[in-house]
């Protein structure tokens, strides 16, 4: 069985933020899926522009949990951009032992409340 990568986790967790921000009508002005090229989503939406950071969070971490400092780096490098600063930490976790890690076309579970506005 082959573990996902941090690339793959980290592509996973865009793409459930990425999901749910199209479903509620975010337009994306840009996409960086690189893990530390932040910020990972720019989107409008009622003509507001969005930052959002994305993180894919391991068991047994906490992904509402973030690192204050970074993130306020990023707010004021939103706030010259006119733009919201918002968080996505998302969990993925093995759903048979989320003490192992996930493994390529096996179940897993997604801890995602949605964005965190910093």
């Amino acid at each position: 069985m082959k573990s996902l990568s941090e690339q793959e986790l980290h592509n996973l967790a865009m793409n459930i933020v990425g999901r749910k921000l199209e479903a509620e009508g975010y337009e994306f002005m840009g996409v960086n899926s690189k893990p530390m090229k932040n910020p990972q989503f720019v989107c409008l939406k009622n003509k507001q522009l969005h930052f959002i950071v994305v993180r894919n969070v391991v068991f047994p971490q906490d992904p509402r949990k973030y690192d204050l400092d970074f993130m306020e780096k990023m707010k004021d490098h939103a706030i010259k951009h006119e733009a919201k600063m918002y968080y996505a930490g998302v969990g993925l976790y093995n759903a048979v032992d989320q003490s192992l890690p996930i493994f390529l076309n096996e179940e897993y579970i997604v801890d995602y409340d949605g964005l965190i506005e910093i």
